[in-house]
């Protein structure tokens, strides 16, 4: 058919564009780096299933492109907020690369992957408690005690923010970095997710105090200003 259009467009002196080129399939080393990414890198697993492992809290992963459009897929893994506007997905920092590669997996339409600037910092008040119930509560539960409904899903038992003894040992600033920056970079479980694609400074600072009400004690005495 093309090379009819072709042909006509050549009589008629007309230009045909060119055909989008179909997605090829991803090679068996390409789909075994994504599934470990997934899997041991990024926090994914923390609340979707892939393969019969991962949490409980979103949609599993194996047949999400049945259930959802190529488009759809791509801007989710990219800018989750945006995209669906009050999901409790954040959007996971990574390299440009592995989105890609991450979205074809998914079978989502890489020309569709949205490439966002960093947040805009805000000095506006940030209610620490709602924060803690759309973010949080998921995993370490409502009143911070760790029994979130995705608790038993995951391979590490998330942190008690309720427990005075174990939380007077976290500085603040051990706090913000793991809400901000996710668990791994405090040497914990990397499937506790980075919240700093989606929410700014003011919020993470909210955060911090809302746990502090929950464990109704402050971080170790050489943290504190005045000390």
């Amino acid at each position: 058919m093309r090379r009819l259009l072709l042909r006509v467009s050549l009589l008629l002196g007309v230009s045909v564009p060119p055909s989008a080129a179909p997605a090829q399939p991803l090679s068996a080393f390409a789909t075994q780096k994504a599934e470990r990414l997934l899997r041991d890198k990024h926090s994914c697993l923390g609340c979707h299933q892939l393969k019969g492992e991962g949490g409980v809290l979103g949609p599993k992963l194996d047949d999400v492109r049945t259930r959802r459009d190529a488009a759809y897929i791509a801007m989710m893994v990219s800018d989750p907020q945006h995209t669906k506007p009050g999901a409790i997905m954040p959007r996971t920092r990574m390299p440009a690369a592995e989105r890609t590669l991450l979205v074809r997996y998914l079978g989502g339409d890489t020309t569709k992957i949205v490439r966002i600037a960093a947040a805009t910092p805000t000095s506006a008040p940030a209610d620490g408690k709602q924060l803690y119930a759309q973010w949080c509560a998921g995993c370490h539960g409502a009143a911070g005690k760790g029994d979130g409904p995705n608790a038993k899903a995951l391979p590490v038992p998330p942190a008690r923010h309720a427990d005075a003894k174990a939380m007077s040992a976290r500085s603040d600033d051990a706090l913000f970095d793991t809400i901000e920056a996710g668990g791994a970079i405090m040497n914990k479980h990397h499937r506790m997710p980075a919240f700093g694609g989606a929410l700014g400074t003011t919020e993470i600072r909210a955060l911090v105090g809302y746990i502090r009400t929950l464990c109704k004690c402050q971080g170790p005495a050489w943290s504190r200003d005045g000390q």
